[in-house]
């Protein structure tokens, strides 16, 4: 057989392949989230969201806005070298990154087993 055949008779089935399995996941919230960082934030956000006292104080205080708090929760950096240290019954995570106007922020995040609670925002 020829490879124009080969390669015809394999793009077909290639291609049958392809969209049987935009069929499977197209209804699945399937995401790949394979670096340590992506699977924290998005631990973060999938769990319910809230703000300690002092959070929200800040954000009265117009020091950051919510939007950018999910903003940083889904484009920061964890750091990791300063993070996962044990505070009451979570996990302490800090996570930096850059609001919509470009002004750079540290958020710390608690993450219990059940709920994520924002303790403390620092403008940097």
């Amino acid at each position: 057989m020829r490879f124009r055949y080969r390669l015809a008779y394999y793009m077909v089935g290639f291609s049958i392949g392809l969209f049987f399995v935009a069929i499977v996941l197209s209804g699945k919230d399937a995401r790949c989230n394979y670096f340590p960082n992506s699977r924290v934030l998005n631990n973060l956000r999938t769990k319910p969201f809230y703000y300690s006292a002092k959070a929200s104080s800040q954000l009265q205080a117009k020091l950051i806005d919510t939007a950018d708090v999910r903003l940083i929760l889904t484009k920061g950096d964890v750091d990791f070298d300063n993070s996962n240290k044990e505070i009451k019954n979570g996990k302490l995570y800090i996570i930096e990154g850059k609001s919509v106007n470009n002004r750079n922020f540290r958020l710390k995040v608690i993450n219990y087993p059940d709920k994520a609670v924002l303790d403390e925002i620092i403008r940097y």
